[in-house]
């Protein structure tokens, strides 16, 4: 039925309004320091889950956590969701190192994210 497979959710992106305390919280949840700590991201590596946080992710249209389906094919899966009536939220762009991502809603309105490496 898909010609575009996913590789599963492996990101979780969280918006928050207190870098630092939401920081402390999830390094004393997940139980490991974060990989990546910078004022506008900070993200944390636990199994084969990336977690991350986002400040301001509200302000970005953010109205919960985010999850990513990490696909090898970022185009062809948005075209095959929006197809089946998906409406493209943030179409694909590069955030840094060759990694596309893009959000989309369902017909409910969730948020939803795909994520390529290259």
């Amino acid at each position: 039925m898909t010609s575009s497979p996913t590789q599963g959710i492996k990101t979780v992106l969280h918006p928050v309004s207190d870098l630092a305390a939401a920081k402390a919280v999830y390094t004393a949840l997940l139980g490991v320091p974060p990989r990546a700590d910078e004022s506008y991201y900070v993200g944390f590596e636990a199994g084969d889950q990336h977690i991350g946080l986002v400040p301001g992710g509200a302000e970005q249209g953010m109205s919960g956590p985010v999850t990513y389906w990490h696909v090898p094919d970022i185009e062809a899966k948005l075209a095959e969701v929006t197809a089946a009536g998906a409406k493209v939220k943030e179409p694909a762009h590069d955030v840094g190192g060759g990694r596309l991502v893009a959000t989309f809603t369902d017909p409910d309105g969730n948020v939803l994210g795909l994520l390529q490496d290259k």
